[in-house]
C-alpha cells in the first residue's frame, strides 16, 4: 500500500515549509494574525483543500469512466471552527460546493456518477467520521444536482 509522507520544516515563527517529493514544489502555510503572518495557508484551509481537491479529482474521475467531461470543475469548500465543551478550537464541519462546468442535461451519467463518487473520496470519507461534511453539487447552470 501506498505510504504518502510530507516532511515540514519550521521556517520560521508560526511558518512552515511543507515537503513533498523532491520533484514538487514546496509549500509555505501559516497561521493568519495575530498568531502568524498569514503568508500561507493555515491548517484549517489545507484541510478544506484536501477535501475539496479529493471530491473534484474523485468525480472528475467517474465522470471520464463514463466519458463525461464536466470540467471545468470549480469547489469551494467553508470551514465552520468553533469551540468544543472544553473551549479549544476544532473545526466543527466542512461545507463543500462543487461546481460542474456544464449543465446536468449534456452528462449523460450524472445520476450514476453522483450516487457513488463520494465513496471513493479517501480523504472526505477518512475525515467525515470526525468531521461532519456537507455536500452540494451544482451543475453549470446553478442548478444543485445533488444535496
Amino acid at each position: 500500500m501506498d505510504q504518502p509522507s510530507v516532511t515540514l520544516i519550521q521556517r520560521q515563527g508560526y511558518q512552515f515549509e511543507h515537503h513533498y517529493a523532491p520533484e514538487l514544489p514546496v509549500l509555505l502555510a501559516d497561521e493568519p494574525p495575530p498568531l502568524g503572518t498569514g503568508l500561507g495557508p493555515d491548517p484549517v484551509e489545507l484541510l478544506a483543500s484536501a477535501v475539496g481537491n479529493c471530491l473534484s479529482a474523485s468525480i472528475w474521475f467517474a465522470c471520464q469512466k463514463y466519458k463525461d467531461d464536466p470540467s471545468p470543475l470549480r469547489t469551494e469548500v467553508r470551514a465552520t471552527v468553533g469551540r468544543n465543551e472544553r473551549g479549544r478550537n476544532r473545526v466543527q464541519g466542512l461545507a463543500v460546493d462543487l461546481h460542474l462546468g456544464r449543465p446536468a442535461a449534456e452528462l449523460g451519467h450524472l445520476q450514476r456518477v453522483l450516487d457513488t463518487f463520494e465513496d471513493y473520496c479517501t480523504v472526505t470519507q477518512s475525515v467525515a467520521g470526525a468531521i461532519p461534511v456537507t455536500l452540494r453539487v451544482l451543475d453549470g447552470t446553478g442548478a444543485v444536482v445533488k444535496d
